[in-house]
């Protein structure tokens, strides 16, 4: 047989979290077609990798890429980080089932404007990503506020009972388009007053197609805790699976927490099907918000419509230098979007080092200054965390981004390194691999990865994108979903 490229004399790490070997792999076609010595074997292209890791491409659990993959389908901010599927539609705010006539409400701006909402049906996005094709895969989650978006006059309620068979419906019949699962953002305002039962009821039609629940829990801060019980009895009372998006303490009154919620993880997942999500850094990035900044220490201005200069520029100078208080300040930049130095790094550490713990940078691609881990989440817990840091090993940290999402998102064939798998994979210098974007300057290309594959198609080569969007649109796989230990 003559392979279409061979990926010859690298270190081979398999993304099972099993040592690191020497092997070679074949390509043929979408998919890897053979691993081991494969020095006599014939193919159109013969990569040396002789001192680099070979490994399978990352898959970012936790994304805002729902418009992003349609606005800017070449991706480097994600190939340049290894990165090959994307987890999209996460807290509560997806791009589909979404039409609107109007400029969206906050969060969804965070997706774009308003012509970004134009697909009525889940399968609408799902085909334009086939017709339109990214430089990366992509699965879906539904939000929870898009539903409520587009059954409800207002937000400031719980849904009645209409209201919640009409969003049931409409969550049903994405599902059945190939949806992962429901998110929820609990705690931003068109979610913020669903109670309980609502998303319990909701939860259920997902929990009947196979899929999952993702949370943005209602608090991180000083109701921690209760949040995180919340989102467990929503997952008992609907039997389904439960994601923790990006698991932290916020508030320096709350730092230490992740310690104990961690251990109430440990001890659901005895009966329970429970995963989560972390990125690695202090400090979060979202719409700006008067309670968020009242729990950081520090505030970045991300973005604002009515004050565009303002990006970058941290919120308690600016404040000064227009002789205003921050709230003052805060109620003059909106509509806006911050950066909030608001957790402990002790506490990041304890998150990512949980066994359990997937990677997800929920960067937001539309920002104008966006929080670096938009382009360096990947390569940071490479290289800081995993090489620098020790804090895992590097075949672990591998683990935590390739195989370990594929099976929690029910992704078939991806995320591991083996004959027949999807040919997504990351070439890295193990000694070089780190993150570079900073918070000074949020967009600089991490270091170490030079190539990328996706479906056998090379999309990042030689600091740069190559140019082929061979990405597809995945759909949940049932048989795929796996939350075992």
């Amino acid at each position: 047989m003559i392979y279409d490229t061979i990926l010859h004399g690298g270190s081979l790490i398999d993304g099972t979290g099993a040592a690191v070997r020497a092997a070679d792999v074949a390509i043929a076609g979408d998919r890897i077609a053979a691993i081991g010595d494969l020095g006599a074997a014939q193919a159109g292209s013969r990569i040396d990798c002789t001192g680099r890791v070979v490994s399978p491409g990352f898959v970012d659990a936790h994304t805002h890429d729902d418009a992003a993959l349609l606005d800017f389908p070449d991706l480097p901010m994600k190939t340049s980080q290894g990165v090959t599927t994307v987890v999209a539609g996460n807290c509560g705010t997806s791009l589909a089932p979404v039409d609107l006539d109007r400029e969206p409400p906050p969060p969804f701006d965070l997706l774009g404007g308003r012509a970004a909402y134009r697909f009525k049906r889940f399968g609408d996005w799902r085909k334009a990503l086939a017709e339109t094709p990214a430089a990366v895969n992509s699965i879906g989650l539904i939000g929870h506020s898009a539903l409520r978006l587009g059954t409800m006059d207002r937000f400031d309620r719980p849904a009645d009972a209409g209201e919640i068979l009409a969003m049931a419906k409409m969550l049903d019949g994405a599902m059945r388009e190939g949806a992962v699962g429901l998110s929820t953002g609990l705690f931003y305002a068109p979610a913020r007053m669903a109670p309980t039962r609502e998303l319990v009821e909701l939860a259920r039609v997902a929990s009947a197609a196979g899929g999952l629940y993702a949370t943005h829990l209602r608090n991180e801060a000083d109701y921690l805790e209760e949040a995180v019980e919340e989102a467990l009895a929503i997952g008992i009372a609907a039997d389904l699976p439960v994601v923790l998006s990006h698991h932290k303490a916020a508030g320096k009154s709350n730092h230490g927490k992740v310690a104990t919620t961690l251990a109430r993880i440990d001890a659901a997942r005895k009966t329970q099907r429970i995963a989560l999500d972390v990125y690695p850094y202090v400090a979060s990035s979202t719409v700006l918000t008067g309670d968020r900044v009242r729990n950081s220490a520090k505030v970045l201005i991300s973005w604002s419509k009515p004050i565009p200069e303002a990006q970058g520029r941290d919120l308690a100078e600016l404040a000064a230098e227009r002789g205003l208080d921050i709230e003052a300040m805060c109620a003059a930049l909106q509509p806006a979007g911050g950066i909030f130095f608001m957790m402990d790094e002790d506490d990041v550490r304890r998150v990512l080092a949980w066994p359990e713990a997937m990677v997800g940078s929920d960067g937001l691609p539309h920002d104008t200054h966006p929080h670096p881990r938009l382009w360096g989440t990947f390569p940071r817990v490479l290289g800081h965390y995993a090489r620098d840091l020790k804090l895992f090993p590097l075949e672990e940290a591998v683990r935590k981004m390739t195989s370990l999402p594929a099976r929690r998102f029910g992704l078939k064939d991806r995320g591991v390194l083996r004959a027949g798998a999807f040919a997504d994979i990351a070439v890295f210098d193990a000694a070089s691999v780190l993150d570079q974007a900073n918070f000074a300057e949020p967009k600089r290309v991490a270091s170490g990865i030079e190539r990328v594959f996706v479906n056998g198609t090379c999309v990042w080569q030689n600091g740069t994108p190559t140019g082929a969007r061979p990405g597809r649109a995945l759909a949940l796989d049932r048989a795929a979903l796996d939350y075992a230990a």
